[in-house]
């Protein structure tokens, strides 16, 4: 098992970070995970919610009341110029529609199981798919009861070549746990396995190993 000290100080927890209280309003995250879900980098990302924080643009009513221009201007200052004209119209559609359905919360009450809550989460605005609602469902596992793993290629091939059971893997946070395995897959995938910080820990590695 790989230390739970490894795998803490390898990973983050965004709405730790930017303070977001899941519990009471998830939306926030909900909006970072729109911008993490973009062709875009994760400091990229990372800058331009911290705009829309800055302005109190957290809510879907503040961000309806911004309208797409103001929407726009964030983006653009936050680093988005190729994406930002299809992001604004994302958040401003995802904002309608969460209002429309009494918030997120309640869109996670009124699903009858995971399933269902994966396609209302897609359902509030055009664009949005596996990759943000992957994100998404990292931090809310333990937070909303019908919250499940929704992990990406990336994590899953970590998972598989570390042995990892997704479901249940010690008492680390189930978040942190998953942005590790994503760091990690990446290299996986690429086969940049000389850079992996756990490729002792690693079915492939040791098998390769024994091979020469």
């Amino acid at each position: 098992m790989i230390p739970k000290e490894l795998i803490e100080k390898n990973a983050v927890s965004y709405p730790e970070i930017f303070k977001i209280d899941l519990k009471k309003d998830p939306f926030p995250w909900f909006l970072l995970s729109v911008l993490f879900g973009a062709r875009i980098s994760e400091n990229i990302a990372k800058n331009t919610f911290f705009i829309f924080k800055s302005e109190n643009l957290l809510s879907p009513e503040a961000l309806i009341d911004r309208g797409w221009d103001g929407i726009v201007a964030v983006l653009d200052t936050g680093g988005y110029v190729r994406y930002d004209f299809k992001t604004a119209t994302k958040i401003l559609e995802l904002s309608e529609n969460v209002i429309r359905e009494g918030g997120l919360n309640k869109i996670h009450e009124k699903s009858k199981d995971f399933d269902d809550l994966v396609r209302r989460l897609k359902s509030l605005a055009k664009g949005i798919g596996d990759v943000t609602v992957g994100i998404f469902m990292r931090e809310m596992v333990g937070v909303w009861e019908k919250a499940r793993p929704y992990p990406s290629k990336n994590v899953i091939v970590a998972a598989e070549n570390l042995g990892i059971d997704l479901f249940s893997y010690g008492d680390i946070n189930y978040g942190r746990l998953e942005y590790f395995l994503m760091k990690i897959g990446k290299n996986c995938i690429k086969g940049n396995c000389d850079k992996c910080i756990v490729k002792e820990y690693c079915k492939r590695w040791n098998l390769n190993i024994n091979k020469q």
